[in-house]
């Protein structure tokens, strides 16, 4: 069945008075007009189908987002198919995008006929029989993998919106998410797709969708946190026959994956939110700037795109109107600095993407030199709420200057991994314990790293801090994108500043000092903290002359001041962080030649406990670089300058004899 929104001619299909405003043209029905009351109760009834309230045969829908198929939900799929022909029933199968619980992956629903839509997670193909035995044949509910229902449920099912994951989230850009099919035009028609679209073609201004952008406080997600109506209210004003409106896809840092999740699950919000952007500021054309490492993103986006243009919701006079609108896909090389947005034009015009000096900003001379607007995927994906809810109502959601909501990839040490999305202003800790689940294997806290490679690891200290812009900045800290990396006990605060810092200096493009030779020098202080020889406290001068922490504070201010663009201005964030609130740790390393974590090879000394060693030879087999010597059945020792630390006597030791010190 093909459903398409559309805009009327000037005289209405059933002869109204005026025009009607949309009307549904159906295979089976032909058009359908809004204002006809026959017309009403048949268009009411097709969105309830196609949403999939009032349906005949069992629905089961599968979650088919990349974190669903690393877990084997293709494999899912072919077994309830294989097991569905072999009972001879006969049921609708849906794929899905990610409801955002990765750690519960696969995540299946079923529906059937006058029921509510049940959530079961964890399912593989070893289960499905007896899943499809219990849930389709007995019409009952499979306790064992129960994650709740979608809606109020006559068994008495706990809602899925109770569940701890789920229930201090508010979804706004994720809520269609994991829920219909990402490539079904019908599916995001039904469930209001592209009516605030609709709203903005007729009833609005350019000026009254920028008033009302600025009016709900949308700031950009993308990190900086620049108010969105602002950028759009100076590209609008800027007098150019052409412009551009680009959506920033190039999802970079280490632990993200929120912009991936949404082009796969529901990839028609963006368009919707691009195509009220390129109205608001007079654009005809637009690109989406996804990284080529989104294989399945980009499949599903170049669908979308195709179906848009098919029923005339890209093109030219789109629907009817005088607005026109040209969407391509830019796929990026997975350089990290082509985030940043001069870069980015640099990539798509075919140049190498480094950055430019500001002003002139992007919305006054950006793409080819004209006035462009560049959003993340995320801020795209707020607009058409906004226009079809009112800013009224988005302001009401968030803090004073933090409106709306964040999405967040939880990632790291933690219980619960997986995309959520939370009001502004929620604190820190009921992400981790309430939302997150915990710190897994009775580990104790230690840090969340926010905002990617550039921002700063958070102890528990300021756990109570709350999510929005103003406050995480205040403690050392960004909003960023929405990487939410959890650290349990076992982290090394030292090693991870390292791991940041080797990630930034590879994805520096160079172009300025302080960010391609400062990032370096930084680099090789934090490498050389763990194989220094040991310091004192009362050699005070001679630590800050050669390996102190005061010049790698003041190396970072450099960096910080001068840096072209925001990698470099940022980058010394993570150490900057790591310095502010975990000094003992470097100073462990410093002073005690220790790492508490376990984790700085060069600083570990292994061992053998003469009382527990039965001399058995295992660990001299294993040992590649000769370091332990010993008879047969006396005990054996290790010469600690030959050794590498690999380890591989302690794994192999079955008296556990061999110890780390």
């Amino acid at each position: 069945m093909n459903r398409l929104i559309d805009k009327c001619c000037d005289e209405c299909w059933h002869s109204n008075t005026k025009p009607c405003d949309l009307f549904v043209r159906c295979k089976s029905e032909g058009p359908l007009c809004h204002h006809d009351k026959n017309c009403a109760e048949k268009i009411q009834q097709l969105n309830r189908k196609l949403r999939y309230e009032e349906h005949e045969l069992p629905i089961i829908f599968v979650g088919m987002g990349t974190c669903g198929l690393a877990a084997g939900a293709q494999k899912v799929e072919d077994a309830i198919r294989a097991e569905l022909h072999k009972l001879n029933i006969e049921a609708v199968i849906e794929a899905t995008g990610c409801v955002g619980y990765c750690a519960k992956e696969v995540i299946v629903d079923i529906k059937l006929p006058g029921e509510a839509r049940v959530s079961y997670c964890e399912i593989t193909p070893k289960i499905v029989s007896k899943f499809i035995q219990k849930t389709i044949v007995e019409k009952d509910v499979f306790t064992e993998k129960l994650l709740g229902a979608h809606a109020p449920h006559s068994k008495d099912i706990q809602l899925i919106h109770n569940d701890p994951f789920f229930r201090h989230q508010m979804k706004i850009v994720l809520q269609n998410c994991g829920i219909i099919n990402p490539v079904s035009l019908d599916a995001y028609l039904a469930n209001g797709g592209f009516r605030a679209f609709d709203k903005v073609l007729r009833l609005m201004k350019p000026e009254d969708v920028i008033a009302e952008v600025n009016l709900s406080g949308l700031r950009g997600r993308g990190g900086a946190g620049f108010p969105t109506g602002k950028k759009w209210e100076l590209a609008f004003k800027q007098k150019s026959v052409q412009k551009y409106i680009i959506c920033n896809a190039d999802e970079g840092d280490p632990g993200a994956f929120m912009d991936r999740s949404v082009l796969e699950s529901d990839p028609f919000r963006l368009i919707e939110g691009m195509l009220i952007g390129g109205y608001a500021i007079g654009a005809t054309d637009g690109y989406i700037y996804c990284r080529a490492e989104y294989p399945l993103a980009i499949e599903r986006l170049e669908k979308t795109i195709a179906q848009c243009k098919e029923y005339g919701f890209l093109g030219d006079n789109i629907l009817g109107s005088d607005f026109s609108f040209h969407l391509k896909i830019k796929k990026g090389a997975g350089a990290f600095v082509c985030g940043e947005e001069t870069a980015l034009i640099a990539s798509i015009e075919g140049k190498r993407g480094m950055p430019r000096p500001r002003p002139p900003f992007p919305s006054i001379a950006g793409l080819w030199g004209k006035p462009t607007v560049i959003n993340n995927v995320e801020t795209f994906g707020n607009v058409a709420e906004i226009i079809g809810k009112g800013a009224d109502w988005f302001n009401k959601i968030g803090t004073e200057k933090s409106k709306g909501t964040k999405v967040f990839a939880l990632s790291g040490k933690i219980r619960n991994t997986g995309l959520v999305e939370v009001p502004m202003g929620i604190s820190l800790g009921e992400v981790v314990f309430e939302i997150g689940g915990g710190i897994p294997n009775g580990k104790k806290f230690k840090a969340v790293q926010i905002g990617g490679p550039s921002g700063g690891c958070l102890p528990e200290s300021v756990i109570n801090t709350k999510v929005d812009y103003e406050s995480l900045k205040e403690v050392g800290a960004m909003m960023g994108s929405g990487g939410f990396v959890v650290m349990d006990e076992e982290t090394c605060m030292v090693d991870i500043a390292k791991y940041f810092l080797t990630f930034i200096q590879n994805e520096s493009c160079g172009k300025c000092v302080p960010c391609r030779e400062g990032t370096k020098r930084m680099l090789e202080i934090i490498e050389r903290i763990p194989t220094s020889y040991r310091f004192t406290k009362e050699k005070t001068d001679q630590l800050q002359r050669f390996k102190g922490m005061i010049a790698l504070e003041k190396l970072a201010g450099v960096i910080k001041d001068t840096s072209l663009c925001g990698l470099g201005q940022s980058a010394p964030n993570p150490v900057l962080s790591g310095l502010q609130y975990f000094r003992h740790e470097y100073e462990e390393h410093l002073y005690e030649r220790k790492c508490s974590s376990g984790v700085c090879k060069e600083l570990l000394i292994y061992t053998v406990d003469n009382s527990k060693c039965t001399g058995c030879g295992v660990c001299v087999r294993k040992c590649s670089s000769e370091a332990i010597l010993g008879e047969k059945g006396h005990a054996h020792y290790i010469i600690e300058d030959k050794c590498v630390k690999c380890g591989l006597c302690f794994e192999a030791c079955r008296f556990d004899a061999v110890n780390i010190n």
